[in-house]
Order: C-alpha cells, then structure tokens, then sequence
C-alpha cells in the first residue's frame, strides 16, 4: 500500500466537548490564536473546558487524541497561563483504541507519559454505544473543517500463495485480541478515576457536613454559656435579695407596734418578689439543663439516617489520606472529625512529634534549601539533602548548609 503524497501535512484539530457530544471544533491555528489572545469565546467566560487534541493521518483517520482541559476567564480568553505540550504529548502517547485507522496514539489522565501533568488531562467514557470515541470518530468522518484528503493507491503486486498467508492470519487475530485488551484496560483505568473523583466529592460533602455541625455546635455552647452566665447572675440578686428581706425581718423585730402594718406590707411585697425570681431561676435552670441535654446528645449522637456519615458507616467505607512522612491513612468514621480539626496534628501524631516540629520538618521537605542567613541578614537559599523520615530531622541542623551548619 503507498500514499500518494508522503509530504503532505498531516491535518490536526482541536474538539471542545459537551458531556460525550462535540459542542465546538476549529482547526489547530485557530485554537493558537485563541491562547495568543486575538480571539475570545464569551460564552466560555469562567469555565474550565474538556478538549481534545485529534491529529488525523493524510487519509483522514484519527491519529492520535490528547484528553486536555483549559480555563477561559471573566473575558472569554484563554488561560494566559496555560502551556499544556499537547502537541508534543500526542507524538509521546501510548496506544489506545481502533478508530479506524488502527491502534490511535492516546493520552489523558489515566495514561499519560508524564505524572506531573494528570491534573490538567481528563478521561474518556467508554461506555460502548454512547462513549467520546465514537463522537469524535464520528465528527472526523462528517470533516466539517474541510480538511483535504489524501487518496490512497494500492499496488497489485502479484503474490505467490504460501503458508506465511496463514501466520499472517494469526498475527491479525492476535493483534486484534491485543487491541481488545489494551481497550479494557484503559476502560478499567477510566472507572477508577471515575471512582477517585466521585470519593473526592464525598469527601468535600463530609467536610461541608461536619463544618455545619461544628459551627451548630459552637451556636448552642455560646448559647449555654450566655444562660450559664444570666444564671449567675439570678443567683447573686436573690441572694441580694436573701439579705435584705433577713435585714427587713430584723428592722421588724425592733419597730414599734404602730409599724407593724407597713413592714408587713413590705415582708408581703418582698416574699412575692422573692417567689417571682425563684420561679425565674427554676424556669431558667430548665432552659440551662435542656441544653446541655441537647450539647451532649449533639456530641454522642450517631450520624443521620441517609446522612453521609451513615453511609459510610454502614458501607464500612473509610477514608485514606496522605501526608508527607507518613504516607497513606485510614481514615475510621470515628476518627474523621479529629483529623479535620486539625490535619497536621493528627499527621504529627502518627509521626510521634508535636505538630511544630512536624511542620518544620515539612517545610524542609518541601523545600530542601538551607535556611541560615549571610553577613547581610538574606537567607541562603543553597540546595541541601533532603531528611525523608520526620523522626531523623533535627531543626537548626539538617536545614542547613555545611557554611551555616552550628
């Protein structure tokens, strides 16, 4: 099989999706002009978009597909900030599957020859009938941007019937069982991003969740403080009040009988008052003791039905996090307020440190440059080895350079 022209370049486009459908479509030069600023798209204004580089073959089959995403602003223009090399990925991609024109160089998150940029890639659906591929196979063979074909001529070449046709045969239908398998496995990768994405928004609904407790919670404690504190100060004015009906009985008992009828009067005026802020402070104790009833059925109280907490409860589902030193941990539904309370302590913690200490050592990790300072008062900023283990760091040491080293 020869092509007609081996010069000809071969044509590329970038698709813009909506859900598993091509919403928008312009050839690669276009889209340069959209992140060189000379183009805006106000319909795009503050929104993060699902790309998808295609480089197609000059027969005008799919080529290679880079799953990209990318921001447009308050503008409608492109992240000034983006520098994705999606061209370059496309040349570096692993294979992926048939579209055609056989196995398609494919890059997005779940396979893509460099780590660092996964966040900035997206995964296809492959749920077969209904998946990306076939909407963008789909918008090729429509070619509205018109891209020009370049024809292919075979050459009869008389051949001689032997056993290799046979061995040939083989290697095709290995090849193709091959394609099937490389296909699961990037449809199994898909489902599991799929899945970690659908445990990171389980995650934010638990934190909103255990915000609104929390800040409930705190709610009805300044509540009973506030009544703890009226309470107190019932008490001091009965008790004011205690004392000067005793000091009234006495001036009673030394008065005269002529009197007698207006101290009763009062001692009648004061026992009223009395019993009025005895009923007071009864109904006030009532109100204090119901909400510390109420505080500490919201501190034990299990999680709601059909809540988030529940569900995971009863799933015995629990949550992994990561932090440097420490590495994976499993998160029990008990312990998940203790850790968002506080992350780095409860980090420190699983170190055996005290959370101070822990954060220097991080910040060492993350930043392995020696922090003494010069002559002049400017830190020093020289590379250092970097202390992998929390335990082993020792602050004013192992941050420093040998010049700064005490």
């Amino acid at each position: 099989m020869v092509i007609a022209s081996q010069t000809a370049e071969s044509p590329s486009a970038v698709f813009f999706m909506d859900g598993v459908d091509v919403a928008r479509q312009m050839r690669l030069s276009e889209f340069g002009a959209f992140l060189d600023g000379y183009v805006g798209l106000s319909d795009l204004a503050e929104t993060e978009v699902r790309a998808v580089l295609v480089n197609l073959n000059p027969d005008l089959a799919v080529a290679a597909l880079v799953f990209f995403k990318i921001w447009f602003d308050e503008e409608g223009q492109a992240d000034r900030r983006w520098n994705l090399p999606i061209e370059a990925l496309a040349e570096q991609g692993s294979k992926g599957p048939d579209l055609g024109g056989g196995a398609i160089r494919l890059v997005c998150r779940s396979q893509t020859p460099d780590a660092t940029i996964k966040d900035d890639l997206w995964d296809p659906d492959m749920t077969p009938g209904n998946s990306h591929f076939h909407a963008i196979r789909k918008s090729v063979q429509a070619n509205t941007l018109q891209f020009q074909k370049v024809e292919v001529v075979e050459q009869n070449i008389p051949t001689l019937n032997t056993p290799a046709e046979d061995q040939g045969d083989e290697s095709q239908e290995r090849a193709r069982i091959a394609q099937l398998l490389r296909e699961h496995r990037l449809r199994i990768k898909t489902l599991q991003s799929v899945h970690r994405d659908v445990l990171g928004d389980l995650k934010r609904e638990h934190r909103l969740e255990m915000q609104s407790l929390r800040s409930a919670l705190a709610e009805i404690e300044q509540q009973h403080e506030r009544m703890r504190h009226t309470n107190e100060q019932l008490k001091q004015r009965l008790a004011e009040r205690n004392e000067q009906y005793l000091s009234m009985q006495q001036s009673i008992a030394t008065t005269g009988a002529e009197s007698s009828d207006k101290a009763n009067a009062e001692l009648v005026l004061l026992r009223e008052q009395l019993e009025r802020k005895e009923r007071e402070l009864q109904l006030r104790n009532d109100a204090v003791n119901a909400l510390e009833h109420e505080n500490d059925e919201l501190k034990n109280r299990k999680p709601l039905e059909d809540s988030l907490l529940e569900k995971l409860d009863d799933h015995s589902v629990f949550l992994v996090a990561y932090h440097h030193g420490v590495g994976h941990i499993t998160l029990p539904t008990a312990a998940i307020d203790e850790y968002f309370r506080s992350p780095l302590a409860y980090a420190a913690e699983r170190c055996g440190m005290n959370e101070a200490a822990y954060k220097e050592w991080l910040e060492h990790y993350e930043s392995p440059l020696c922090v003494g300072t010069n002559e002049a008062g400017e830190r020093c900023g020289q590379p250092i080895v970097r202390v992998t283990q929390p335990a082993q760091f020792k602050a004013g040491v192992d941050d420093r350079c040998d010049m700064h080293k005490p």
